[in-house]
């Protein structure tokens, strides 16, 4: 297949005195002369505005259970189409995805598809949703937000997977058409975002904040620990009251292993009793549903009823097992309300992974 250069226009931006571009996407305000790209390398400043350079492309797609999203409380057992474009708003050194986030490469995108294409194969494969995944969706937003509309047109449900690292205005534009997201929360210093991550924590936990108190999206939050470096327990104590205290309990948190990658090759993986001491820190503080990632321990990934406190909901590393819950999502022993979207599921995706082609 031929590859296009499709730059797409964009409305998140604004002109200099100097004819200079300013992007306002995200807090990184990238100001651009004529030709240069931003932070992110895909949106750049062509003819005195800003324009989005993959549009349409994608670096492929992948058929998926939820869980991998990782989502435990949105259509549990379900598959969802992934995709994702190249490049990032953020820089993070421990990034797991770096050969697609971090690509400088246009050939890096070998698939194309229109946004009405997606939304058919989803349908095609029996996908349930569809997910901006892979690399952060805020850069690529307005094919993202296409397709999510081209989504709803055939009843497709839309999942966004983010740092939540953007600004105010195009958060609602964007958030508008989703049904779900994962905010990858990185951690709870504004130190760690400036050192690791070249960006800041204070525009995430807004982000946090106007997805639960402003928004109908269904919300959860992973932290990957990295070891030394954002996993103490003071500091995982302070994250979990914050997110208590401003999101309420019923948010379901992730704690996931790191493993060395990219630009943090010196670390150790995190030792899954760092994972285990980090979830009853956020049970401590009040918080119903908290899970390990990334490591097999089927006791720290299932879900548990906050009410009688029996377990609903068998699980280990994407793998369902025995359920003690109504299709609507109710609790077997108690019949308390367990927070999040359900459906019946017949026969639950399972861990594996599909690569499909869009045509």
């Amino acid at each position: 297949m031929e590859l296009v250069n499709a730059n797409h226009r964009t409305q998140f931006w604004h002109l200099q005195n100097d004819g200079r571009v300013t992007c306002t996407v995200c807090p990184r305000f990238c100001t651009l002369r004529e030709g240069k790209r931003g932070a992110c390398f895909v949106r750049q400043a062509i003819d005195g505005e800003i324009v989005l350079t993959t549009y349409g492309r994608s670096s492929g797609f992948c058929i998926d259970p939820i869980e991998k999203k990782p989502l435990n409380h949105f259509y549990p057992g379900s598959s969802v189409l992934s995709f994702g474009t190249a490049g990032c708003n953020l820089g993070c050194k421990f990034c797991q995805n770096w050969n697609i986030s971090k690509s400088r490469q246009i050939d890096t995108l070998g698939s194309q598809a229109s946004p009405e294409q997606i939304a058919l194969t989803a349908t095609k494969h029996q996908s349930d949703s569809i997910a901006f995944t892979y690399n952060d969706p805020v850069i690529f937003l307005e094919y993202a937000v296409d397709t999510a509309l081209a989504c709803k047109e055939v009843g497709v449900n839309t999942v966004a997977v983010s740092a939540g690292y953007m600004c105010e205005k195009p958060r609602e534009t964007f958030y508008t058409v989703m049904d779900a997201a994962n905010i990858d929360l990185k951690a709870f210093t504004e130190r760690f975002y400036h050192k690791v991550c070249s960006g800041q924590l204070a525009p995430v936990l807004e982000t946090l904040k106007y997805l639960k108190h402003e928004t109908d999206v269904w919300l959860e939050i992973t932290t990957l620990l990295i070891p030394n470096e954002n996993d103490s327990s003071a500091e995982i104590d302070a994250m979990t009251q914050w997110v208590m205290d401003n999101l309420g309990p019923e948010v379901p948190l992730h704690f996931t292993a790191f493993h060395p990658d990219f630009k943090m090759l010196d670390k150790t993986r995190t030792p899954a009793d760092s994972l285990v001491r980090a979830r009853n820190i956020a049970l401590n503080n009040g918080l119903h549903y908290v899970y390990v990632g990334n490591v097999h321990d089927e006791a720290c990934s299932s879900t548990y009823c906050p009410n009688c406190h029996n377990k609903v909901l068998s699980r280990n590393w994407h793998q369902l097992g025995d359920c003690a819950l109504t299709s609507s999502g109710v609790c077997h022993h108690c019949g308390h309300q367990i927070a999040g979207r359900f459906a019946k599921c017949s026969k639950p995706w399972g861990r594996k992974r599909i690569p499909v082609q869009v045509r």
